[in-house]
């Protein structure tokens, strides 16, 4: 990493700067795995029934997201304050591109992965108390369209995000120091299923590259795959939104995204090689988790508790992360005045963005409790990915509009790097609108309601 000097000044945003380098690393790798590794797998087996082609869709997400990392670094360096890529969008394009970001992030990707992700820390909780399960119907109400039902799981689920919010809510340090037990646990536990498989392999995977006779549309199947890859990588740069409470953020920003997503791709091509040792191709193939089948395989009914207790640590942990990163995205928009003022508000004690906390968990509850968050998510895929692309373009456009402003660091291998995550992303964006029309529409009508939003809040119209 090229890390150069003087330092630019560093704006005070009134929050605390609590977060090491070690945090950060970790903050990056605990916003990322949450339930996708232990379950993304056996669905792709069945678009792509090849050990070779399986490895290689897990290696292209982690060669994106280090691309990713080494763009972002860059702009994280030059703008470390809270937002992240709402800030690089707002500095590169203005501020309707930004507040879109903002606006589907806080409506959708980040409140309603938190809500799926805590419904998957529910439904493995049941593995161990049965009637926490999400199929355990507790409330069931008669409405027009017929019946609003709630689960035990969904409680569960609500129940788990306002702890997590409580934690955020009294102290950045106490909702890292979460962050940081929790996932140095997920991510041993997650090593586990490598060990198990090096002691007690069943299967010797065939990794010479083969592309299966039986797949009618390879090229296709392969990209549908993929999408479950960068969804499972998805949350990566969730560390630059907390930048302006990261210790001299020049500096660790940089160093945490790359050592994070380095950390990411180890961590994810074990345990798909531990899967491959487990399990043949024809028993991976549409198995939802497919985790707990290789750990049972490989070690009985005591390795699937071990991937059990596994996953809702990692659940659980993601969440925190997840929380602590995207309130700051609520913050910096409130910060600039488009999004609801009391949100930019600091606790005079606690020096957290209170508020911003606060209404990020409770959206984030009711999406859990009103079980549509599953289809928002899918919806907001296509429009998650156009982001990407927006803010890897972002660096080519700060490079010439902003020549002159200061860059602790800069984005190693450009232009060729920052092209390679801007092509490949968009290629996604492509392959999604092509494969996936309904929900790439659905996604760009969610970003069309926030337009009256966005010019409701400038001065002078309202």
């Amino acid at each position: 990493m090229q890390v150069q000097s003087p330092e630019q000044t560093v704006p005070d945003e009134g929050l605390v700067r609590a977060i090491g380098l070690g945090s950060a690393i970790l903050l990056v790798v605990g916003s990322v795995i949450g339930s996708g590794i232990f379950l993304t797998t056996g669905g792709m087996a069945a678009l792509i029934p090849s050990a070779s082609l399986l490895l290689a869709a897990w290696t292209l997400g982690g060669i994106l997201a280090i691309a990713g990392g080494l763009t972002y670094a860059e702009m994280g360096a030059m703008f470390p304050r809270s937002g992240g890529v709402y800030v690089f969008l707002r500095e590169a394009y203005g501020g309707l591109p930004a507040f879109l970001y903002g606006w589907s992030s806080l409506l959708v990707v980040i409140s309603g992965s938190m809500a799926a992700v805590a419904a998957g820390f529910a439904e493995y909780l049941s593995y161990f108390v049965p009637a926490f399960s999400t199929s355990n119907i507790v409330v069931a109400l008669p409405v027009p369209w017929g019946t609003f039902s709630i689960s035990a799981g969904q409680f569960v689920a609500a129940a788990s995000l306002a702890v997590l919010g409580a934690v955020n809510y009294v102290g950045v340090r106490s909702g890292n120091m979460l962050n940081v037990v929790l996932t140095a646990a997920k991510v041993a536990g997650l090593l586990a299923i490598p060990l198990m498989a090096l002691a007690a392999g069943t299967v010797r995977p065939a990794l010479t590259p083969v592309v299966p006779a039986d797949v009618v549309r390879p090229v296709a199947s392969f990209g549908i795959a993929m999408i479950a890859v960068l969804w499972t990588y998805e949350s990566w740069y969730y560390v630059t939104y907390a930048a302006g409470e990261i210790r001299d953020p020049q500096r660790n920003v940089p160093r945490a995204l790359v050592i994070g997503v380095l950390v990411l791709i180890a961590t994810y091509l074990a345990v798909n090689l531990a899967y491959l040792h487990a399990l043949t191709i024809d028993e991976m193939k549409g198995v939802t988790r497919i985790a707990e089948k290789a750990a049972s395989t490989l070690m009985g009914s005591a390795g699937a508790a071990l991937v059990a207790a596994t996953v809702v640590i990692s659940t659980f942990g993601c969440n925190a992360a997840g929380l602590l990163g995207g309130s700051r995205v609520l913050f910096a928009m409130a910060s600039d005045g488009v999004f609801l003022p009391a949100a930019s508000r600091v606790h005079p004690r606690y020096r957290t963005p209170h508020v911003a906390v606060a209404a990020l968990t409770g959206w984030s509850i009711v999406l859990a409790l009103s079980g549509t968050y599953e289809q928002l998510f899918t919806y907001v895929m296509f429009s998650s990915i156009l982001f990407s692309v927006a803010a890897g373009a972002a660096l080519f456009s700060l490079r010439r509009t902003h020549p002159d402003q200061p860059r602790p660091y800069r984005a190693w291998g450009y232009p060729i790097v920052p092209a390679v995550f801007v092509l490949g992303s968009a290629a996604f964006v492509l392959n999604t609108l092509v494969e996936r029309p309904v929900e790439s529409i659905a996604g760009l009508g969610l970003l069309v309601l926030g337009l009256p939003v966005y010019w409701y809040s400038q001065p002078g119209i309202c």
